[in-house]
């Protein structure tokens, strides 16, 4: 893998006021010209872009010697307009979970843990190697249930990372519960340390654009006439992805109190387990094909990935959405930037019936989106 250093920085723009790490470069933004094409992936979306809530934040990384200067371009980026962030929300708790260990002598990431009421003992290091490989959601929530939602939420907002809430576990009942379960450590294959349960605050219901979605929504089997809500679900926009992904591939950008406070073997870490294909994880490829996790560029095929090119990255997919936050760096070519993008692909307006067209627009879209920004990066 290729190691990520710290650099010296010379910014173009400003970048670091608060969470909007995507402030515009009034020059020519390469968006305008990629999302213009004429491919039928990229123009069955922009046809309808509306329908399909397109938001994109893309950074230009150009190097020279010690320096790195990052130009930042977005396309129709709105903080105040909601998405589902699914699980993009992974990634910073999997960052804060080390944080957290630092924070102790008697810890580190490769010390097992239990959560109350779960079977498996694993290490920090073992959940972060799932989260980003397949995406797993119980190795997020043994991270949430470690954590705490006040703990995320604070510590992000103190380094800058915001607008954000993340408020609930995935896909296990009682998600949204305010107290968390008990952790038991095993120290020296002897010692159990026990972490009590710690209560969160209530969340407040949102109050964003587009928080009631469709025309409807399966509950029970029972179709429901009436926009789903997304009230008091997850809230991660592309601007605060974009934040966390710069925090940890360009740390020196930031402040020390804005920066995750792990070592550079952690983050080292980290980057490897975000690149890292699922077969070379250890899981059977004919389930989790090399692109399970990769929508930009590789999203609609399910062949293997070949070449020198590298994406450091995270995904989420759920109620239609599809979102990638990505670091993508070729060897071979010296080509690197970032991008974050999110869509929703819902034709009918039913959520929870399964009818989403992920495989027939999202995908393609997503694929051809990284290729062509690729593309436009190895002209310039």
């Amino acid at each position: 893998m290729r190691k990520v250093p710290y650099v010296k920085c010379s910014l173009f723009i400003v970048l670091l006021v608060g969470g909007f790490a995507c402030q515009v470069d009034q020059r020519e933004n390469p968006l305008d010209e990629v999302l213009r094409s004429d491919n039928p992936k990229i123009k069955q979306v922009m046809d309808q872009v509306e329908d399909h809530d397109v938001q994109i934040c893309f950074t230009r990384v150009l190097r020279k010697e010690d320096s790195i200067v990052l130009r930042d371009y977005a396309y129709h980026v709105e903080t105040d307009k909601y998405f589902y962030p699914a699980s993009t929300v992974k990634f910073p708790v999997a960052l804060l979970a080390l944080e957290e260990l630092n924070h102790s002598e008697d810890y580190t990431m490769n010390t097992p843990f239990q959560v109350e009421g779960d079977s498996l003992v694993s290490t920090v290091a073992d959940n972060l190697s799932w989260i980003f490989a397949v995406s797993d959601n119980q190795a997020y929530n043994r991270l949430f249930e470690f954590l705490g939602a006040d703990t995320i939420n604070n510590r992000l907002r103190r380094k800058g990372v915001e607008p954000i809430r993340i408020s609930h576990r995935v896909s296990t009942p009682n998600s949204d519960a305010l107290m968390t379960k008990r952790i038991m450590l095993h120290v020296d294959s002897i010692r159990i340390d026990t972490l009590e349960s710690v209560a969160s605050q209530p969340h407040e219901p949102l109050l964003k654009k587009s928080i009631k979605k469709g025309v409807g929504y399966n509950s029970g089997g029972e179709l429901i006439k009436e926009p789903f809500g997304f009230e008091y679900k997850n809230y991660y926009p592309v601007v605060s992805q974009h934040a966390v992904m710069k925090r940890l591939v360009f740390p020196e950008l930031f402040e020390p109190n804005q920066r995750f406070d792990i070592t550079e073997q952690q983050r080292q870490y980290v980057l490897e387990a975000m690149s890292t294909l699922p077969k070379d994880a250890g899981y059977d490829s004919t389930e989790y094909y090399d692109s399970y996790v990769k929508f930009l560029f590789f999203g609609d095929s399910r062949a293997p990935i070949q070449g020198e090119m590298k994406i450091y990255n995270k995904i989420g997919q759920a109620y239609g959405t599809l979102t990638d936050c990505a670091y993508v760096y070729d060897s071979s070519t010296g080509v690197e930037f970032l991008v974050t993008a999110t869509m929703i692909v819902n034709q009918n307006g039913i959520f929870n019936d399964n009818q989403y067209e992920y495989d027939q627009i999202g995908m393609p879209f997503l694929a051809t989106l990284g290729q062509a920004l690729y593309d436009w990066e190895l002209k310039h």
